[in-house]
């Protein structure tokens, strides 16, 4: 028997360890008016950014525009001085009359000097004149300009306090109270931004990136914040893309992050598995305009762009009865 054993012991030591099957992601759903709640958070704010995007694009263009019409004006005062400047020469000389030059010539030679001569100072005239008009025209342009960029700021802000407003009635509407997360943010690390259009807005972005937590895609951005996730230290289990329509997952811009190392289990994190959770979702939450974050949701709590923490709880449940609907075993996270 002792041989027996020996020879099976030495025989599982040379083949290979079987594959550990991935944890599955965590079931989301909850009530249905939780659900609901959470589909007119993340609409108002995908709006809220959008039009906070909208609103940096047009500053710069603003700015862009204010340059402009500095130069413009500064050509505009250097060619009226010298308008003014040859208008004083040809007064203090008494410009003689054009026929009256002609007539005074000397000779045919000597006439058809003089006529070269008002040629050239007629076009001088035209030019100076010409430049100035220019530069005026750039002038009016400019203003112009910033005139509509004042106006796409006014309705940018305007959007934004609606998309803020329709997500403050949804989570009244649904008895949802804004909470204190009690979360402890010191040596919270900063993320490396994501990266934005020149003129500081958000460029739109698909799910044709392949995911490296599951078979599918998340976006650029998505990819972005798990990299900058993993870089100061929050590697443990996460799971991105998942098939359905139902919230960011299949649109590749959500990750649940798992509170234990190795994926999610049905229990609620405690000790050095809640403190991990904590400080990954403060990460978030700090970096959130640096990463496009929409909104966070961690330990009954959810937070949101430009909204703040309010209480979430799956099915009106006790917080942590159900650990997947009420995100205490794992930090969801969901991009813009």
């Amino acid at each position: 028997m002792t041989i027996l054993i020996a020879v099976l012991t030495a025989i599982l030591a040379v083949l290979p360890a079987p594959a550990l099957a991935q944890p599955d992601p965590p079931d989301e759903t909850g009530s249905e008016s939780l659900s609901k709640l959470r589909e007119n958070l993340a609409a108002a704010a995908e709006g809220y950014m959008k039009a906070e995007s909208d609103l940096a694009a047009s500053k710069a263009k603003q700015a862009e525009a204010q340059t402009q019409l500095q130069a413009a004006e500064a050509d505009i005062a250097r060619v009226k001085d010298r308008v003014a400047e040859y208008a004083r020469t040809v007064y203090q000389g008494g410009r003689l009359r054009p026929i009256n030059m002609l007539l005074r010539s000397s000779g045919p030679d000597d006439m058809l000097g003089r006529a070269q001569m008002l040629d050239s100072m007629s076009r001088s005239d035209v030019d100076r004149l010409a430049v100035l008009a220019e530069a005026k025209s750039r002038a009016a342009g400019a203003k112009a300009t910033i005139d509509g960029e004042v106006a796409t700021q006014t309705t940018a802000v305007q959007e934004m306090v609606k998309r803020k407003t329709a997500a403050e009635r949804a989570l009244a509407a649904a008895k949802v109270v804004r909470t204190n997360p009690g979360i402890d943010s010191s040596g919270i690390p900063i993320a490396n931004p994501a990266p934005r259009n020149p003129n500081g807005s958000w460029p739109p972005q698909s799910c044709n990136i392949n995911d490296p937590t599951t078979s599918g895609c998340i976006t650029a951005r998505t990819l972005h914040a798990l990299n900058e996730a993993k870089r100061v230290g929050f590697t443990w289990y996460v799971s991105c893309y998942r098939p359905g329509t139902q919230y960011e997952h299949p649109k590749g811009r959500a990750c649940d992050f798992a509170a234990f190392p190795d994926g999610f289990e049905n229990r609620s994190a405690t000790g050095t598995n809640r403190n991990y959770g904590d400080r990954l979702a403060a990460f978030f939450v700090k970096n959130a305009s640096a990463l496009g974050v929409m909104y966070v949701v961690w330990f009954c709590q959810i937070w949101q762009y430009g909204v703040g923490w309010h209480r979430y709880n799956s099915a009106g449940s006790s917080c942590g009865d159900a650990p997947a609907g009420d995100h205490t075993n794992h930090v969801h996270l969901s991009v813009y």
